[in-house]
């Protein structure tokens, strides 16, 4: 997979806020008003948000849905600090500078896509779902996680999965209502959810596949580094392919500041990346060595 830097579709736009719902957990989805990064934006990438005008750092926000017909483009985060709390206090009617799309995308391959995500790495996922779902002849199954409650009401599935444990019935509405079979999962006890973790899930599909479809099955993922690790180990066990979505602070986001750069693997030894504008989706048996 080889992926490339993007840097000319990136645009700094007053953008108009349409909604800003909070959810359990200290959860927000934020509905902006920005036609031309909506017009760009592409799965995998995401947005550097202006918390507030008195704050001079932004904060990295993936992006989770876009209109490009209306113009609109969903984000969803959770508060962990200062900038998020401060994010989380601006109003519907306000306008929020924004900056994006940056960084990469996800590459589509051909054939079986295993989406993983979790907790405020859901929002990827759901943007490539949206996208693979007008693909003729593309199988796609889903995986969410979160160890709070889900910023959305689980629903029964509609879609029968292999290989599933007895009672994993419950999935995200909006994957189901677009024809896309997903599972939750959480140790928190939710009903309808796997008690474990996404690997759990992830790891009971792929026991059912042939070896066949295995050849033929990418893995997209996105969430916390832990998380990450068991995805990428998951791909080795069973020798699919594997692209990872990083979560990292950054200060200037466009490649400026080198502050949220990785170790990856190349041809000619380690290489350090920056995962603004090098990533942020990167092969994950390049990032993540075996545990």
């Amino acid at each position: 997979m080889q992926m490339k830097n993007h840097r000319d579709t990136i645009f700094v736009e007053d953008a108009l806020i349409l909604s800003h719902e909070e959810y359990e957990g200290e959860q927000f989805v934020m509905r902006v008003h920005a036609p031309k990064c909506a017009a760009e934006a592409k799965p995998g990438q995401f947005s550097h948000l202006q918390v507030d005008p008195l704050q001079p750092l932004r904060r990295p926000i993936s992006i989770m849905r876009v209109s490009v017909k209306e113009g609109w483009v969903d984000f969803l985060y959770k508060h962990v600090g200062q900038g998020t709390s401060l994010l989380s206090q601006r109003q519907a009617g306000e306008n929020i500078s924004i900056m994006g799309p940056i960084g990469n995308r996800f590459e589509i391959e051909s054939g079986r896509s295993l989406l993983i995500g979790g907790g405020v790495g859901m929002p990827p996922m759901i943007f490539l779902a949206d996208e693979l779902r007008h693909l003729d002849g593309h199988s796609c199954f889903a995986v969410l996680g979160s160890e709070v409650p889900f910023p959305f009401t689980p629903k029964p599935s509609q879609h029968i999965v292999d290989g599933m444990d007895e009672g994993v019935i419950a999935a995200m509405p909006l994957l189901d209502d677009w024809g896309i079979a997903s599972r939750l999962a959480s140790l928190q006890g939710y009903a309808g959810c796997q008690q474990g973790y996404v690997t759990d899930v992830a790891r009971n599909y792929l026991a059912q596949r042939t070896r066949e479809e295995l050849d033929d099955t990418t893995i997209y993922s996105c969430g916390p580094h832990p998380m990450l690790q068991a995805v990428v180990d998951l791909a080795r066990e069973f020798d699919v392919n594997v692209q990872t979505s990083l979560e990292e602070f950054m200060a200037c986001a466009v490649g400026g500041c080198a502050g949220c750069v990785v170790p990856v693997e190349s041809d000619s030894g380690v290489q350090m990346k920056r995962v603004c504008v090098d990533g942020p989706v990167f092969d994950g048996r390049l990032v993540f060595s075996e545990s």
